[in-house]
């Protein structure tokens, strides 16, 4: 029953190697590809959260790609008029009302302020 597990394990690793390329270490220093993998990880980590954490049922299968192609890599315009700001991105590949429903569960995952005595 011990390797029960090292199917999941070997795909959280070839995703990452995938979608994140925490295997390209192009550094010439150790400290630097230190440095690298470790950001990498905290990346997978972070998006291993969105997609446990704030992502409705609906897309809660997407993989580590699909979540940075879709998510992540899209272009979007910020536009500035008086005091508003409107952030445009093409619906393509994710819908607004998906969009939304994401940034809610975001938001909602932010503790609440400290009640005051």
């Amino acid at each position: 029953m011990f390797y029960n597990q090292r199917g999941t394990a070997e795909q959280y690793i070839k995703e990452g190697k995938n979608a994140v390329t925490w295997m390209r270490l192009s550094c010439h220093r150790f400290a630097a590809n230190a440095v690298r993998l470790q950001l990498h990880a905290l990346a997978y980590n972070l998006a291993n959260f969105l997609r446990t954490l704030a992502l409705p049922e609906a897309v809660s299968h997407w993989s580590m790609t699909t979540l940075r192609d879709r998510l992540v890599k899209i272009g979007a315009k910020i536009v500035r008029h008086g005091r508003s700001i409107t952030f445009q991105m093409a619906e393509v590949m994710v819908s607004r009302g998906l969009f939304q429903q994401i940034l809610d569960a975001v938001v909602a995952l932010r503790p609440l302020p400290p009640a005051r005595c």
